[in-house]
């Protein structure tokens, strides 16, 4: 018989002993390479100047508030509010704490459990009956025997080889996963609230187009009515005239109704009701600042979509460990001490204690291949996020490129677009002037009126557009972020386990101050 001085010392050496089943994780590389330059960046596109550059480059700016670029106080008012009330992010915040516990509660398996018990029982027999009690025989006729019992258990399950251990590992990475979207979230809203914005004061500056328009309108219906009352002209020419002024009013109308949708958009990202927020008109930035990419190998430590991809990659190479750990026994150690006795006096004498302890083996001896099987299916889903994490990849680079090529051609189509505004406004201006003349009908006028304004409309358009790709850009660029912005990853090592530092809560964070540098880390 093993004394339990031996037990405790075989169990304490068996733990110290152990060793981790399974894989160590190295990150794979991409599926392409990143190149030493954005394509977007080497070379004209069609149509577009040999000698073009990018116009206000602002690469030195500070990403964190990267809207500040604009130079807009309303846009940086409301981005603050992000970080404060948008519920997306506030949801985001919950699941990254979420991870941390269940991180916490991985670990407190490398930990032994101490329980306790207590009770008391009063029992008794039929007359004429004996029975026993802690070895002493009671006769019935002495009436019922009251019992106590109290004293603590102990299990501790050993992790020799390693399955907790990789289990801590796994959800660590997912917690860090975790952490990456909740900054890919926050720079998601503070994208969607630029672009919901300028869409705003785009919508703004239609309805200053249709209004300037629809007096303009009414000028020439007041023009067409003269002619018709002098009998120069007919009254199809009046109709026509009607008939593009009441639909100009009409599109006016539909263009406030946008404005508003825009509006709301803006409420719910700063976590408002649109009942109870309105941003009043303004004037759109006086120029769209551009944004130099940098070398694409920078765009891996920058995004924190590539982040989160890659930790749950290295959380599925962990999960291949503890799948490989179920082919081993699994070992524990149980300890009990219970104090019996008739009184509460009694019960505290060691004399009426009864205790036990001892390891303990099970393990898995036919299973039909369900072992091996979910071995297999770890090791499926760890090539499923190794394809994942370089798709991801890939898609950032389409996103950068995308947007590059965007502010390259827009800058050039806007300045092409003026012009053409130019023009139509002196067709409609000379049109007009000849239809008093008598020279030309007023299905002329007409015909550059609606050139003028669909060209007014597409130079707006345009402008949007390059303001929708600049913080395009800021978003496929990761913004501010890099990866080391993300919570070091939970030791794994053994049971020296480090508090980690708190997650900003939205309420925590000052307004405009970057988020990562709630950690003060530079």
């Amino acid at each position: 018989m093993m004394s339990s001085r031996n037990v405790l010392a075989f169990t304490a050496a068996l733990a110290a002993s152990g060793c981790m089943v399974g894989p160590d994780y190295k990150r794979p590389p991409p599926a392409d390479p990143p190149s030493v330059a954005f394509k977007e960046t080497t070379g004209p596109v069609v149509g577009v100047a040999a000698n073009f550059q990018p116009a206000q480059p602002r690469d030195a700016i500070d990403r964190g508030p990267w809207w500040s670029m604009y130079d807009d106080a309303t846009l940086n008012g409301l981005a603050s509010q992000i970080d404060i009330s948008n519920q997306t992010l506030i949801q985001a915040e919950a699941s990254y704490r979420q991870a941390q516990a269940l991180v916490r509660q991985d670990a407190s398996g490398l930990y032994p459990t101490v329980t306790g018990s207590g009770g008391y029982t009063q029992s008794g027999s039929g007359s004429g009956s004996a029975r026993a009690v802690q070895g002493t025989v009671v006769n019935a006729s002495t009436g019922s025997v009251g019992q106590y019992n109290l004293g603590p258990s102990l299990s501790w399950q050993l992790d020799v080889w390693g399955r907790i251990r990789r289990q801590i590992e796994s959800d660590s990475a997912a917690a860090q996963a975790s952490a990456a979207d909740l900054a890919n979230a926050r720079l998601s809203a503070q994208a969607n609230l630029a672009i919901n914005y300028f869409s705003m004061r785009i919508s703004e500056q239609r309805i200053k187009v249709f209004q300037a328009s629809v007096a303009a309108f009414t000028r020439s219906v007041v023009i067409v009515q003269n002619q018709l009352d002098a009998g120069v002209v007919s009254r199809v020419d009046l109709a026509q005239a009607q008939a593009q002024l009441e639909q100009t009013r009409a599109t006016l109308v539909a263009e406030n109704i946008t404005r508003a949708q825009f509006e709301h958009a803006v409420a719910i990202l700063v976590g408002k009701a649109p009942a109870e927020f309105s941003v009043e008109p303004a004037p759109l930035p006086n120029d769209v600042p551009t944004v130099e990419p940098g070398l694409p190998s920078t765009l891996l430590e920058r995004r924190p979509d590539i982040a989160a991809a890659e930790r749950l990659m290295a959380s599925a190479n962990a999960q291949i460990g503890v799948a490989q750990a179920a082919y081993y026994p699994n070992i524990s150690l149980a300890s009990t001490v219970t104090l019996v006795a008739s009184s509460l006096n009694a019960l505290a004498m060691l004399s009426n204690a009864v205790w036990s302890v001892g390891p303990a083996f099970s393990g898995t001896l036919f299973d039909g291949g369900a072992l091996k099987a979910q071995v297999e299916g770890a090791r499926a889903r760890y090539d499923s996020q190794v394809a994942a994490y370089r798709q991801t990849i890939l898609v950032a680079f389409q996103q950068v490129e995308d947007a590059l090529v965007q502010q390259r051609v827009l800058i050039e189509q806007e300045k092409v677009q003026r012009a053409a505004v130019a023009a139509s406004r002196e067709a409609e201006r000379l049109s007009l002037n000849q239809y008093l003349l008598g020279t030309v009908p007023y299905t002329t006028v007409v015909q550059t009126q609606t050139a003028a304004l669909t060209a007014e409309q597409t130079l707006l358009s345009i402008r949007l557009n390059r303001l929708t790709a600049s913080a395009n850009l800021v978003l496929a660029l990761g913004g501010g972020w890099r990866d080391t912005d993300l919570p070091s990853p939970y030791p794994v090592g053994g049971l020296d386990q480090k508090p980690q530092p708190p997650m900003p809560t939205p309420q925590s964070l000052e307004p405009g101050k970057p988020w990562w540098r709630f950690w003060g880390r530079s």
